[in-house]
């Protein structure tokens, strides 16, 4: 079977297809996730594999056999067979007031999640970061703009860091990183493998770390000093809504506000020199 047509059908179509080549063990994965489609995208390798009786290894086998490149694209493959049908449902309902409803969807969201940030947590980050000699900001994929956007208004407090697109750019940093430099990690899964990478190698070089996400328990929250979780509650796993950050951007937006208020801010001297190029 070609990936080309695995990509194009629908997850659960090529596991009744496949289901008698694979092994006794990867079938319990596989009736789980027959009878538990949306439980299956809702979950990390960990929790599938708790929830069938197997090992996370076992998963990842029964994704490979069945013709994926292994868990998480399979995930994402049938997340949006799932969302194919959310809209289709969704676009056949006439909706009163769509925009308003959004925005106060999205309010909702971030009264939740002020919530469930721990104060105590937020205000030790705030202190990790002012008292820092370098801050290295790490992520991988779609959530690198974030990483810019959080070491651009970093600098212009004046607390040192380093930010880049390409893993070899921020593992190379954390390798020289010296006493006192912290490591924050944004990874809205907690289970991008450059960050993971990134986060073992601080744990070695013993950096304070700060994970931004919205996946706990995972990999990146599970080696991190603090986090500081960007979700108001627990949320189906949607392939539409992946490439989505606002809520990571809220958190990060909340964290800046308290270093700028606790921290001694100097005059803006570049403020100063860019106000030339405005009107």
């Amino acid at each position: 079977m070609k990936e080309n047509s695995i990509l194009d059908r629908e997850v659960l179509e090529v596991i009744r297809e496949r289901y008698e080549e694979i092994f006794s063990a990867e079938k319990k994965v596989a009736d789980f996730v027959l009878r538990n489609p949306q439980k299956t995208v809702d979950s990390n390798v960990s929790e599938l594999a708790k929830q069938s009786g197997v090992s996370d290894a076992t998963v990842v086998r029964m994704c490979h056999h069945i013709g994926y490149s292994g868990y998480y694209q399979f995930r994402i493959l049938l997340a949006r067979d799932l969302g194919r049908k959310q809209v289709d449902q969704a676009a056949s309902v006439e909706h009163k007031d769509m925009v308003s409803r959004v925005f106060a969807e999205y309010a909702e969201i971030m009264t939740a999640m002020g919530r469930r940030i721990d104060e105590n947590v937020m205000f030790k980050c705030v202190e990790l970061i002012r008292t820092c000699r370098w801050a290295h900001i790490i992520a991988a994929g779609n959530t690198c703009p974030l990483a810019q956007y959080m070491g651009f208004r970093l600098g212009r407090l004046g607390v040192k860091c380093t930010y880049n697109v390409a893993p070899e750019y921020f593992m190379n940093q954390i390798n020289l990183a010296e006493e006192n430099d912290i490591l924050i990690a944004i990874s809205q899964s907690g289970t991008s493998r450059q960050v993971v990478q990134g986060m073992e190698l601080g744990k070695e070089k013993q950096l304070k770390s700060i994970a931004i996400t919205a996946s706990v328990p995972s990999p990146v929250s599970e080696l991190a000093d603090y986090v500081l979780v960007s979700a108001g509650k627990e949320e189906p796993f949607s392939y539409y809504k992946g490439y989505e950050h606002l809520k990571e951007m809220a958190v990060i937006d909340a964290l800046l506000h308290f270093v700028t208020t606790q921290a001694d801010i100097e005059e803006d001297k570049l403020e100063l020199i860019l106000s030339d190029y405005k009107m």
